[in-house]
């Protein structure tokens, strides 16, 4: 019995030892990490749009098109390509067909999709503006970062640097703009005179005539840009005061041109007949085109006289 026992005891063992010997081991490392990284595969929504903006690229590619140009575009603070942006004006004009077929008529719907160009550069120029007023806001700051590297004892290059790891965006992206064309062999002035031609910032300028005049001539570049900073300040609270006092008038302005279009509005929503002699008699439509002459010239005079240089 304990010999019968013992033969299917040791038969077991001979049949695991076999199993063991014969069935693949288990990898150490699991196969998704000994495989390299897969990424998903793109929608059919990704594809479409891929191949939208090749086509548009291959379409670019050789000839010198100025609308919608890559320093437009980074200027506006967009990671886009020309072509990218292309698509989505194009994708743009095509709802703006749609929407004015359906609610209109195709003739709205056509204009629509004709002042798609238009609304992109108009957002363009508005982001321009936006980043180019961050840029100024920021600029007191980005002066006590780069006198305090140069106090440390650190280069302008080092103070530069320094102030584009430290400051937040757009200072960042220009300063390290500067960094990588002076790391690239270019000079620092002309890095420096290219930024405050793209920020149109003046007193961006005095901070380049700064650097070049302590180039030149020598002495504490520190105690210069604490003295251009604090000129650059007392501009800016003068600038502050002016927007103050010019508040009143932009808005008058804003009340006297949107007036008669609000007057003719209540008068369509209260009486739509009222108006009918104005919209077809020919003695009316001339009056609704000097209406718009005088307006105009109203509009540019008030803007002339709110619009303070110093």
């Amino acid at each position: 019995m304990i010999i019968a026992i013992g033969s299917v005891i040791l038969l077991a063992a001979t049949c695991l030892l076999g199993v063991a010997v014969l069935l693949p081991s288990a990898p150490s490392v699991p196969l998704d990490r000994r495989r390299p990284f897969e990424p998903e595969p793109p929608s059919s929504l990704s594809r479409l749009a891929l191949s939208g903006v090749r086509s548009f690229e291959r379409l670019l590619s050789g000839r010198n098109v100025k609308l919608f140009s890559r320093p437009e575009l980074e200027n506006a603070g967009l990671r886009l390509t020309q072509a990218e942006f292309f698509l989505l004006v194009g994708i743009g004009a095509c709802v703006g067909m749609l929407v004015g077929l359906v609610t209109v008529g195709p003739l709205v719907g056509l204009l629509l999709a004709l002042m798609s160009p238009f609304v992109g550069k108009l957002v363009l120029g508005f982001l321009a503006g936006k980043r180019r007023t961050a840029f100024d806001s920021q600029l007191g700051d980005t002066l006590q970062l780069l006198s305090g590297g140069l106090r440390a004892g650190h280069s302008i290059l080092r103070a530069i640097e320094a102030a584009a790891t430290e400051s937040q965006k757009p200072t960042s992206e220009e300063m390290r703009q500067v960094i990588t064309e002076t790391s690239l062999g270019r000079d620092l002035l002309a890095a420096l005179n290219d930024t405050a031609d793209r920020m149109k910032n003046e007193d961006f300028v005095w901070i380049s005539q700064a650097i070049q005049i302590n180039r030149e001539v020598g002495g504490n570049l520190a105690e210069v840009l604490d003295q251009v900073n604090e000129t650059i300040r007392e501009r800016a609270e003068i600038k502050g005061h002016i927007k103050a006092l010019a508040a009143e008038g932009k808005f008058s302005a804003y009340i006297l041109i949107a007036m008669p279009f609000g007057i003719v509005a209540m008068l369509l929503a209260v009486s739509p007949s009222y108006m009918n002699a104005m919209f077809t008699h020919p003695l009316g439509w001339v009056m609704i085109g000097a209406s718009f002459v005088l307006m105009t010239i109203g509009a540019l005079w008030m803007r002339k006289i709110i619009d303070l240089k110093f």
